[in-house]
């Protein structure tokens, strides 16, 4: 286990999963709607937990979305999350509303609970209805279990063009007790969230109510995935979930607490470590990019920088090419709508400093070279304009991004 804060004491918890928190069983079949790998999954609670949500805000909602929101609004409790890709139900009018209903139904069926337990959630091709027979038959064949290898089925069967599972699981001792969260997540490409064909699933058994769940979500949401970036497209099926059981019967977290920001840290590294995941698996990645930026006026500011560096297209195709042309960097800063004085900026490409007060710095074209060939590079600016900060994390763009959407429907 690898600590991440010595003073919180939130630690990593590898060959953990969303099954790891207590009272959650898991599984994912092949239905048919691939052509051989898993596309129905299921996360299940053994009691209603509170949970709360954050979706896309793309005008064009999913179906799934609205039934979602369907079963939070009355009490904000759910007891499990119903899954299919390789179709988005996006796009599909009134039938595809009765569709997500209908997997919503037989979800709950299987449970033996009430419709309004269970959320429903789509990934896959817009603009076409569901095999809805198929994934009806699918959530019948699902096997619920708490083994590893359950949860494993299921964040392969959330998958689309991503090139492998993201997951991960993490722990903290709150009021003495040992408390555990969980998280799953699929997404590729179309990723630009305000919540992008992004999904993420996270299981907890912390005792929470679900009001103060759903602030927690909305906090560490800002800092996390929407801080992320492939294309700056974001879809119409974007959704982060939440699932707090209470099994660990500690004392019911509020804002009050005095570790609710030990709870808070937890989210974020559950949630962060999915956002990582996500930008480092874009289509046709070879980098994974961190930016790093302090001296803002505010953290607002700070993410808007971060983002829009992160985002843009010339700085991400530059990254590709391991070519350190700062001047991208300083043109996406300058877009970026924060107050910044531009004759004050410090940029800094990995351990070699470019820009200094807005001054060009010497530096060996080689050595940058050298440090741009790694998988993993970051990239820091000081604004010298205050004490906001922000990270954001996205990938290169490389031709196999376009190879991979000029066909994504063939």
């Amino acid at each position: 286990m690898e600590a991440l804060s010595e003073e919180l004491k939130i630690k990593k918890l590898e060959g953990g999963s969303i099954v790891t928190p207590r009272g959650f069983s898991a599984a994912g079949v092949h239905a048919g709607l691939r052509y051989a790998k898993k596309d129905v999954g299921m996360i299940a609670s053994n009691v209603p937990a509170s949970s709360a949500a954050v979706y896309t805000l793309n005008t064009f909602q999913a179906a799934p979305i609205i039934v979602t929101k369907d079963s939070l609004a009355a009490d904000g409790m759910l007891q499990g999350v119903v899954v299919n890709s390789a179709c988005a139900n996006a796009c599909t009018g009134q039938k595809g509303l009765m569709d997500a209903y209908e997997m919503r139904k037989k979800a709950a069926e299987k449970l033996g609970i009430d419709d309004t337990l269970f959320a429903v959630a789509s990934t896959g091709v817009i603009g076409e209805y569901l095999p809805l027979d198929k994934i009806l038959t699918g959530i019948d064949s699902l096997e619920l279990s708490e083994e590893l290898q359950s949860a494993e089925d299921f964040q392969t069967a959330i998958l689309t063009t991503d090139t492998g599972m993201k997951g991960c699981c993490f722990q903290a001792d709150i009021d003495g007790v040992t408390v555990f969260m969980g998280g799953a997540a699929k997404g590729s490409g179309m990723i630009h969230p305000n919540m992008a064909t992004m999904l993420g699933f996270i299981t907890t058994d912390v005792n929470i109510s679900p009001a103060d769940l759903q602030i927690a979500l909305r906090q560490v949401t800002n800092h996390t995935f929407n801080q992320i970036t492939v294309d700056g497209d974001t879809s119409t099926n974007d959704m982060v979930l939440v699932m707090a059981n209470g099994e660990a019967n500690n004392q019911t977290l509020t804002q009050e607490h005095p570790e609710w920001d030990t709870f808070i840290e937890l989210l974020t590294s559950t949630c962060e470590s999915l956002a990582k995941q996500i930008a480092k698996d874009g289509e046709g990645a070879t980098k994974l990019v961190e930016v790093l930026v302090k001296g803002a006026e505010n953290d607002e500011d700070a993410r808007k920088v971060a983002k829009q560096i992160v985002g843009s297209n010339l700085v991400k195709t530059a990254i590709f090419g391991s070519d350190a042309n700062w001047g991208r960097i300083i043109c996406a800063i300058g877009n970026s709508q924060a107050k910044v004085n531009p004759e004050n900026v410090n940029i800094s490409i990995g351990p070699i400093v470019m820009l200094k007060s807005s001054v060009p710095q010497p530096f060996s074209e080689d050595d940058a070279k050298n440090y741009l060939e790694n998988e993993f590079i970051q990239i820091f600016v000081d604004l010298q304009n205050g004490e906001g900060k922000s990270k954001a994390w996205g990938c290169d763009l490389s031709y196999d991004y376009v190879k991979i959407n000029a066909s994504y429907r063939t």
